[in-house]
């Protein structure tokens, strides 16, 4: 039997996928394992941003392996309205206690993007059936990422992924997130709780008996580079919205179950519960498409009493082998500690951070918590920072055009969260000598190589 691996006339397919591009070129992937990957030469990397933010546990983990295996072996999809099985309903558990949300109502879906786009429909019908017909809109920092939807794109502030104004279906950012530089209201440039009466004066503006839902990552993402907001600020903002009889859903995809050193990052403060909250990356290790929707009982009780039939979730939410993965990833984070509510973790990348950093002209800002940093780094020395660390073995994740400006630049340091403690130190010297090797060439006048 002959396949076809390009076209007619051709020995192999070359750039027939089309993909989404990076500064630099992809490696020629062979393999990975655990914090590592491989080139086809051989060659290994430290994975020091889990992917893109969601291998969380590594890759080819063994116990996601055999879970995978032998779900694929018992079959690997049905749909929960024609074969449910107890697997569902004991992750959907699992994953409520996790978040310290134990009596809510879970729906799984298949990826961050359709999970935020259901919590949107969700808040939407619990308005709707609180008499509230009019409350549709959904309010959403400048700086922020929900999704690669039109609907998501309209609404996220991700000024390099937004849709001109033609294509963004009405849709826009409505406050400034409480970051130093992106919200120009604070006097002094220093963020406070009070930043969070911009939100309210936006719910006003926009007229709050229309005002569904504010949207909004704890702690923010890839757009900024883990900004952190000022202590107080979302528990501000949560009495806000329930001062306006609006819903606060939050944005955990990036975020969720550790990665910043506590099973959400809401939990790095007090009284800062949402109505809502979605997960995905950390729910499913990168291993398959799979997200979830978490909703509160008073939310979930106001859908179940307007009688409306919830929003079809798309033929591959909540199959067999995509519970079997979130079984399988939760059994490894528990394992690893990842997700007990009474210590925060992550110390030991914090401080690797911190060395590799301190005391370079190059490096602008340092942020994040836990297993997310972003680093910020002068302008036009992006592209050498992600070059010399690949030579160094790095492999790190771009961010940029997050200044009100349109400028920006820096990279996220995003290890799996059982980075070992040889890794971290090989994280360290890397990130250090790479860093180094930057400023140097800064200080000597140097253009970027890669201009």
């Amino acid at each position: 039997m002959t396949i076809e691996t390009g076209p007619p006339g051709s020995s192999k397919a070359e750039n027939v996928v089309l993909t989404g591009r990076q500064s630099l070129p992809p490696i020629e992937f062979d393999r990975a394992a655990g914090s590592w990957l491989y080139d086809t030469n051989g060659k290994k990397y430290l994975d020091a941003s889990s992917g893109s933010i969601c291998v969380n546990i590594g890759h080819a983990h063994p116990h996601i392996v055999y879970a995978m295996q032998s779900q694929l072996a018992k079959g690997a999809y049905t749909t929960a309205t024609m074969a449910r099985s107890a697997e569902m309903d004991r992750l959907g558990a699992r994953l409520t206690a996790v978040v310290g949300r134990p009596d809510d109502k879970v729906i799984l879906t298949t990826t961050g993007t359709s999970a935020i786009e259901l919590a949107i429909s969700l808040a939407r019908m619990a308005q709707r059936a609180r008499g509230q017909s009019k409350r549709n809109k959904i309010l959403t920092a400048s700086l922020g990422y929900h999704g690669n939807s039109a609907l998501t794109l309209g609404l996220s502030g991700h000024r390099r992924r937004r849709p001109s104004a033609a294509d963004a279906m009405g849709l826009a950012p409505s406050f400034d997130p409480p970051y130093p530089g992106q919200h120009p209201a604070c006097d002094g440039g220093r963020c406070t709780a009070d930043c969070a009466d911009d939100v309210a004066r936006a719910i006003r503006a926009a007229a709050p008996e229309t005002v569904a839902a504010v949207l909004i990552e704890p702690i923010n993402g890839a757009t900024g580079g883990a900004y952190v907001p000022p202590p107080g600020y979302h528990a501000r903002l949560k009495e806000i919205c329930q001062e306006l009889g609006v819903l606060l859903l939050h944005d955990e995809i990036l975020t969720g179950l550790g990665r910043t050193g506590l099973p959400m990052s809401s939990h790095h403060w007090p009284n800062a519960q949402s109505d809502i909250v979605v997960v995905s990356k950390g729910l499913n290790g990168g291993y398959t498409s799979l997200a979830a929707t978490v909703i509160s009982p008073e939310v979930a009780d106001d859908i179940a009493r307007s009688g409306r039939s919830l929003p079809l979730l798309g033929t591959m939410s909540g199959t067999p082998l995509q519970v079997a993965v979130g079984n399988a990833v939760l059994d490894v984070l528990h394992e690893l500690g990842a997700v007990a509510s009474d210590t925060t973790r992550g110390d030991h990348v914090v401080g690797a951070i911190r060395r590799a950093t301190a005391d370079l002209p190059v490096v602008v800002d340092v942020r994040g918590r836990g297993y997310l940093h972003g680093i910020e780094v002068a302008d036009n020395w992006q592209l050498d920072l992600l070059r010399i660390g690949r030579e160094k073995g790095l492999i790190l994740y771009p961010f940029n055009g997050y200044r009100r400006d349109g400028g920006g630049e820096g990279v996220l340091i995003a290890p799996p969260l059982n980075i070992s403690d040889d890794e971290v130190s090989f994280l360290t010297r890397a990130l250090r000598t790479t860093l180094v090797e930057l400023s140097e060439r800064k200080a000597e006048g140097g253009a970027s190589l890669c201009l």
